[in-house]
């Protein structure tokens, strides 16, 4: 993605949405944030995603994370395709709009400066649209995950849940977490840290995987 690179602090944008207008790091605070675009509204594939994300909001909202989407259509085209998305997830008699709010970048200026355009993907009127791209914003306002998927492939927001978990564990823990971690397993031990102070930092115990080339790396202990 041209001009963002993990680490980097994350434009300060403003933007009309759903919910009004907002500056994103005000609208940022102190939270982590989860950004992700979508090719169109009124669309099956994004309905399924922006529905999965609505019934999903609770849980990253429990984690401290705000919830935004963008696409180039209208922000009355977003008021309207909301409500085909809580009777499609079942929320129509919750709540009378998304719990979060969705960016109308009709220009397609941010999603351009933000490398979001799909370059195969165009409009009925030959525009391009956004390819289904997740940003996950950290609360310094560095970047901390990009993700990139066609428009044909709809997103896991399971995994976008369990990666925040991961970020925000390894944020503050001197762990990894391994391939298909979920919350409460063990974590990695990371090879810069000495027996010593993996010993000091980990009390409940740290145990290694044998291997035949005898070099102790696969470090574990108990999500701390």
């Amino acid at each position: 993605m041209p001009g963002l690179l993990l680490g980097d602090v994350f434009p300060n944008f403003h933007a009309e949405t759903t919910d009004g207008s907002i500056q994103f790091h005000d609208f940022l605070g102190d939270s982590w944030c989860v950004l992700f675009s979508h090719p169109g509204d009124f669309t099956p594939v994004c309905t399924t995603e922006l529905g999965r994300a609505a019934r999903l909001c609770a849980e990253f909202t429990k984690r401290g994370v705000k919830m935004v989407a963008l696409s180039v259509d209208s922000l009355e085209d977003h008021h309207d395709w909301s409500k085909d998305i809580l009777a499609y997830c079942s929320m129509e008699s919750e709540q009378s709009s998304l719990p979060y709010p969705v960016i109308a970048d009709q220009k397609r200026e941010l999603a351009l400066a933000l490398g979001m355009m799909d370059p195969d993907e165009k409009d009925k009127h030959g525009m391009p649209l956004t390819a289904r791209c997740v940003f996950i914003i950290g609360p310094d306002k560095k970047l901390k995950l990009s993700l990139l998927y066609p428009a044909s492939t709809g997103r896991n927001f399971d995994e976008i849940l369990r990666v925040v978990d991961s970020l925000q564990l390894t944020a503050t823990k001197r762990v990894a977490t391994p391939a298909d971690w979920q919350p409460g397993d063990s974590v990695m031990v990371p090879p810069s840290l000495s027996e010593a102070e993996a010993s000091a930092l980990f009390p409940a115990g740290v145990f290694t995987k044998e291997v035949p080339s005898k070099r102790k790396y696969l470090r574990y202990t108990p999500q701390p």
